[in-house]
């Protein structure tokens, strides 16, 4: 379809503003929302009546209802929603306050819940859409330090994978992208966030991969720009796929947990 209306979460920085600015180049319109959007519009300079910027935590509901009807009002539907928009919340389990806990989730799954309770209706009156969810490769790995993050993203493949097979019928399409590690913010500790309660048994693990981070921010191996080409070509194919891995460390990893599961699967049956 060309001339595709993009609403994207997250679009202030990273990835989702790389996505919105290749969406504006290809002659789409886009509807960019982020919690700041300060100077957004200019950064993306997109051809008179093709961008609308909103300001949007994704966490509020009635906020989310209010944006979608924005971009209705603007541009009368939606093609493509992303949901981008998403939180690192690192560190060992037992050193993650339970309020950060449940923030993670409010944001990772709760908030791309929020966004597809408003924007699905429109997609089933079109009978058409594409709904873009990224996730990473997290989502199907877990590792130590990692575990409240991983199970934000798991939860949100769950979902993801069961609402995909009920809105195909409808003609609403499903796209999971599931990253290694890309050269965003994402690591910055301005963004990501560290576990800071204090187990002395974690201490020194939990320092190691404290280093760890710090040393991968802003050297990791995956270009942002090269995967938001390919999101929004895939978003124009006649036949997408359904799930994108995106890095040779996610192929890597995720071609490590299949074989693991393939053998506890194999030895599960021989006991049975």
């Amino acid at each position: 379809m060309a001339d595709k209306v993009w609403f994207i979460t997250g679009a202030g920085k990273g990835l989702g503003y790389f996505i919105a600015r290749d969406a504006l180049r290809a002659g789409d319109k886009v509807v960019a929302t982020s919690r700041t959007v300060d100077g957004l519009a200019e950064r993306l300079s997109a051809p008179k009546g093709s961008l609308i910027v909103l300001p949007l935590d994704v966490t509020g509901a009635d906020a989310v209802s209010e944006a979608h009807d924005a971009a209705i009002k603007a541009f009368g539907r939606i093609d493509v929603l992303v949901n981008n928009a998403g939180r690192a919340q690192l560190g060992w389990f037992e050193m993650i306050r339970d309020d950060d806990v449940r923030r993670q989730f409010e944001i990772n799954l709760f908030g791309a819940m929020n966004m597809a309770r408003a924007v699905l209706p429109t997609m089933r009156r079109q009978r058409s859409g594409l709904v873009v969810t990224i996730s990473s490769v997290n989502g199907l790995v877990a590792n130590p330090g990692g575990s409240i993050y991983s199970a934000s993203k798991f939860a949100l493949e769950g979902w993801i994978e069961g609402l995909a097979e009920e809105i195909a019928p409808l003609g609403i399409r499903s796209l999971i992208i599931e990253p290694g590690m890309m050269r965003t913010n994402f690591l910055d500790p301005s963004t990501a966030r560290q576990g800071d309660l204090k187990i002395e048994d974690y201490a020194e693990a939990a320092s190691a991969f404290q280093t760890f981070i710090s040393q991968a921010n802003g050297a990791q191996e995956n270009d942002p720009e090269v995967l938001a080409a390919r999101i929004v070509a895939e978003a124009s194919s006649d036949d997408p796929v359904r799930r994108l891995l995106f890095g040779a460390d996610a192929h890597e990893w995720a071609g490590t947990k299949c074989r693991q599961l393939a053998t506890e699967i194999e030895a599960s049956s021989a006991r049975a």
